[in-house]
């Protein structure tokens, strides 16, 4: 039974408006139960359509990119998914230092290879990152020794109570994975952002791309999962600290540390959310326990799970 105003809804986005979806197409750890409902989007105008009028209505929402750092319980999820599919990307190379603009649902990797083929670097180390535009300037994702603070020029947004408004870098207010809006809960949805990088010779850029590509290939596992489950505590290494404390192969259900690096949850083909959240759980115990560390999620939780002893 839902608590959403699905006719009002209906009125609103007609045949856009997808009922009862399972997430488990959408998301990469594939699990996850079903969304009360769906409605695509596929422009910056569409986005903020759609918020002005779930705000309105006080309807909860989520707004899910390619689905990775993300996981939704199995009993599902009474809102509103918005897929953001807006993925224009524009490089200004008639400018010195040259501009990378998309939109929030493009990929990143879409990004960096498209920005190294036009012989602007400083892109390269996203490739590797099953993220959208979006998610990576809400949690300054990063690979390699850098992330996205140290490209981003500029992010368009909107929130409930300012609209729409242009930040700067700075106003991001970026840590480790993290920025302001992520740390504080508040409500801000990333419409598009833009990017500075350097001049350089394309095929360096395309061989600097496909060199950190592989050097995450190599350490990294195959199979469904959120990419790392855990930021990296101060001075030390989620992955590490989860090795040292006998976490690699641990099973729970379906789902298991992997081998290859203990700071990825697989999904070995059966697995549920509640497996996922039961060895997300086991896994910060156990380094609380030996090493007196706290590992915090990377990833966000949406939807009820069951408790974990």
């Amino acid at each position: 039974m839902t608590n959403l105003p699905l006719s009002q809804l209906q009125e609103i986005f007609g045949e856009r408006l997808q009922e009862n979806v399972r997430m488990t197409n959408y998301t990469t750890t594939r699990v996850g139960g079903a969304a009360t409902g769906l409605i695509s989007i596929n422009t910056a105008s569409e986005m903020e359509h759609a918020l002005a009028n779930l705000w309105a209505l006080e309807v909860p929402y989520h707004i899910l990119g390619s689905g990775s750092n993300l996981l939704i319980s199995d009993s599902g999820y009474d809102g509103i998914i918005l897929h953001n599919r807006s993925h224009n990307i524009k490089v200004n190379t008639k400018i010195d230092p040259p501009l990378v603009i998309a939109e929030s649902g493009a990929g990143l990797g879409q990004m960096a290879q498209l920005a190294s083929r036009r012989g602007v670097t400083g892109f390269e180390w996203a490739n590797s990152i099953p993220g959208t535009v979006g998610g990576a300037v809400y949690g300054n994702a990063g690979a390699h020794g850098t992330d996205v603070s140290q490209i981003l020029q500029s992010a368009l947004v909107m929130t409930r109570e300012g609209g729409t408004q242009l930040l700067s870098n700075e106003d991001m207010g970026y840590e480790y994975r993290s920025s302001k809006f992520k740390r504080e809960h508040k409500g801000v949805v990333i419409l598009e952002a833009t990017f500075v990088g350097q001049f350089a010779d394309p095929d360096q850029c395309m061989s600097l791309l496909h060199e950190l590509t592989e050097k995450r290939k190599k350490t990294q596992p195959v199979g469904p999962s959120f990419g790392s489950t855990f930021k990296n505590p101060p001075s030390n290494f989620a992955g590490k600290l989860l090795a040292e404390a006998g976490m690699k192969g641990v099973t729970c259900g379906g789902a298991s540390f992997s081998t290859v690096h203990a700071n990825f949850i697989v999904n070995n083909g059966d697995a549920t959310a509640q497996d996922y959240y039961c060895l997300i759980r086991q896994g910060q115990k156990r380094v609380k326990e030996m090493f007196g560390v706290d590992l915090n999620l990377e990833i966000e939780l949406l939807g009820e799970f069951k408790d974990v002893d």
